[in-house]
């Protein structure tokens, strides 16, 4: 199964995002709740977690690009 990891409005005022850093790598195997990335928004640094289990197949957003709200950063299978 292939899900589309978005990035979620994590605050009221949030309209894009900063990916930080990605704490995984292509390949890795992911657990829900597993920390997957660092977003910064305009009131912090945040850690957002995997949604679900399987392999992070693809980072389709690197870090140090911003991110509007709703877009995919990543593909797990």
């Amino acid at each position: 199964m292939r899900q589309d990891v978005r990035l979620a409005k994590l605050s009221p005022s949030m309209k894009e995002g900063l990916i930080v850093a990605w704490l995984k790598r292509e390949g890795d195997q992911v657990s829900p709740g597993e920390p997957l990335f660092q977003v910064e928004t305009d009131k912090a640094v945040t850690e957002v977690e995997a949604p679900l289990a399987g392999v992070l197949a693809r980072i389709v957003q690197p870090a140090g690009a911003r991110v509007p709200v709703g877009a995919v950063v990543a593909i797990i299978e």
